[in-house]
C-alpha cells in the first residue's frame, strides 16, 4: 500500500476515538507528511499502533509521539533540542514544524547518533544538526531553546537542560521511575502533568543503550549534591558563617 495513505490511516486512528490524543493541526499535518518508514524501515509496520526496536532503543508508537508533541506546543521558528534522537523520527516531526535548521539532537549512543544522521538525510531533513552527547549535559553551544523534549524519565529534570531554556522555554520529559507521569516544566518553573507514561531512564555518561545495568541514580546523587551545596548559602550557612567569625575572633582575644 501507498505510505502515504498508511500514514492517512495513522493520523486520522490518533485524531479518532478510542486513542483521540492528536488535536493539533499543525501536528496532523507533520505526521502526514513525515515518512515514518524511513526511520522505522518496515513499510508494512512502521504506521502501526506499536512500538519498535532498533539498535537497543525504542522506537515510539505514534500516539506516544502525539503525547509528547502536544506537551510540547512546539511553535513556528522555535528553537528545539531533542534529547534522546533514537532514530530521528521526532526530529524529523520537530523539523517540519520549526525548520530544520532550529532542530538541535543528541544521543549517548554513537550507533544511534550515526543512525539518525542517515535517517535523517536520506528523508530530506539533513539541516537537522544531531551530535554524541550525555542528553543530561544538553547543548550549551546552542542554547537557549524554545523547546525541550527528554525522550528518558527522570526523577528531576536535569539541571542543565533546565538552564538552557529560553525565558519563555518548555521542558517535555517523563518524571519518575517504576510509575510515570508526562511533564512539562516552563522556565519560571510553572508545571504541567498530563497522563501516565512508561520509558527507559536517561542514561548517564559512560553508559550505553542496551547496557546489563544502568545506573540512574548518578547524576541525580550529582545534582541533589549541588542542591545541598546552594542551599547552604541561606540563613544557616550565615549563622555558620557568623559562628566562624566568632571563633576567630575569641581566639584572637585569648592570644594576645
Amino acid at each position: 500500500m501507498d505510505p502515504a495513505v498508511l500514514r492517512e490511516d495513522m493520523v486520522d486512528g490518533l485524531e479518532s476515538p478510542p486513542r483521540d490524543v492528536l488535536a493539533d493541526e499543525d501536528l496532523a499535518v507533520a505526521m502526514r507528511d513525515v515518512p515514518r518508514h524511513a526511520f522505522v524501515g518496515d513499510e508494512r509496520t512502521a504506521y502501526a499502533e506499536r512500538d519498535h526496536e532498533a539498535l537497543g532503543t525504542r522506537v515510539l508508537a505514534p500516539s506516544t509521539v502525539a503525547r509528547l508533541f502536544e506537551a510540547l506546543a512546539l511553535e513556528e521558528d522555535g528553537s528545539v533540542l531533542i534529547v534522546g534522537v533514537g532514530v530521528g523520527y521526532t526530529a524529523a516531526l520537530a523539523a517540519e514544524l520549526v525548520g530544520e535548521t532550529n532542530v538541535h539532537a543528541v544521543d549517548i549512543s554513537r550507533p544511534l547518533v550515526v543512525e539518525a544522521r542517515r535517517n535523517l538525510a536520506e528523508a530530506g531533513y539533513d539541516g537537522v544538526l544531531v551530535d554524541c552527547r550525555d542528553g543530561a549535559n544538553g547543548l550549551s553551544e546552542y542554547a537557549p531553546f524554545d523547546r525541550i523534549l527528554l525522550e528518558a524519565a527522570a526523577v528531576d529534570p536535569p539541571r542543565a537542560l533546565l538552564e538552557q531554556l529560553s525565558d519563555e522555554g518548555r521542558l517535555v520529559f517523563p518524571r519518575g521511575t517504576q510509575q510515570q507521569r508526562l511533564e512539562a516544566v516552563s522556565a519560571d518553573g510553572e508545571t504541567d502533568t498530563y497522563d501516565p507514561i512508561s520509558f527507559a531512564p536517561l542514561l548517564v555518561e559512560g553508559e550505553q543503550s542496551g547496557a546489563v545495568e544502568r545506573n540512574r541514580t548518578t547524576r541525580e546523587d550529582r545534582e541533589r549534591a549541588y542542591r545541598r551545596a546552594e542551599s547552604r548559602r541561606g540563613w544557616e550557612q550565615d549563622w555558620i558563617e557568623w559562628e566562624e567569625t566568632i571563633d576567630q575572633q575569641s581566639r584572637r582575644k585569648r592570644s594576645r
